[in-house]
């Protein structure tokens, strides 16, 4: 028998065993309906190196970046929540979004550049609508928007007024997306950060503070490799 603890064992209509380890430290064992309790045990021990590995490092960071397996059952941000990643067979569209991110089974091994190529063409489409909404609304002015792959960023604005933001930035709650799409705005007016810059963000969104302070807190979890 296997010494690690395992919290829960879901049995679904699935075609192989998979481990998936939570951030808060549950230990979780999906399998096919008719496996067995031995195999589901001999499949942990094969794996207890990586399960202790793991939550030896939630323990000594709990915020610390996700190890994406692109496995099923596997939970993905998107606009503040976490869905779950499900493999499909009959599906026409390789990747379709319903409070689960449907993936043809076929597609697996482009799982990952599959699911980024989706959440680029998010951050595309809600972010270029959202700034243009917020320049009209309180009358900023830019050049274009400019979809990026930065890492460290969310956004960022030029001296010409081009503004850039990662694609990441759509696995955030909508308030703290607006939050830094205002943030950028405010830049095309005042190119520093200083306390006339923060008076303006905070004319417009009062409770912004708490927008940042939630980034500072989840912003490691909002990658994706």
């Amino acid at each position: 028998m296997s010494s690690t603890q395992i919290d829960e064992i879901i049995r679904t209509h699935r075609k192989s065993i998979a481990i998936i380890v939570q951030h808060s430290g549950k230990v979780i064992v999906r399998a096919p309906l008719r496996t067995s309790q031995r195999q589901i045990m001999n499949f942990v021990n094969e794996k207890s190196d990586w399960i202790t590995e793991t939550l030896e490092k939630i323990k000594k960071n709990p915020l610390q970046p996700p190890i994406h397996r692109f496995e099923e059952d596997e939970k993905f941000w998107y606009l503040g929540q976490q869905f779950p990643l499900i493999f499909v067979s009959n599906q026409k569209i390789i990747l379709q979004f319903d409070h689960r991110f449907l993936l043809k089974r076929d597609h697996l091994p482009r799982a990952k550049s599959i699911l980024e190529k989706w959440y680029k063409n998010q951050a595309r489409s809600l972010l270029t609508d959202r700034t243009a909404f917020y320049a009209q609304k309180y009358g900023f002015a830019y050049k274009k928007i400019n979809i990026t792959s930065a890492r460290t960023r969310w956004g960022s604005c030029s001296t010409n007024g081009s503004i850039s933001f990662t694609w990441r930035l759509v696995m955030a709650p909508v308030e703290v997306i607006d939050y830094v799409i205002i943030h950028e705005l405010v830049h095309t007016r005042v190119h520093n950060h200083s306390q006339q810059f923060w008076d303006q963000v905070e004319n417009i969104l009062p409770d912004f503070r708490k927008m940042r302070l939630w980034l500072k807190k989840n912003g490691t979890q909002l990658r994706f490799d």
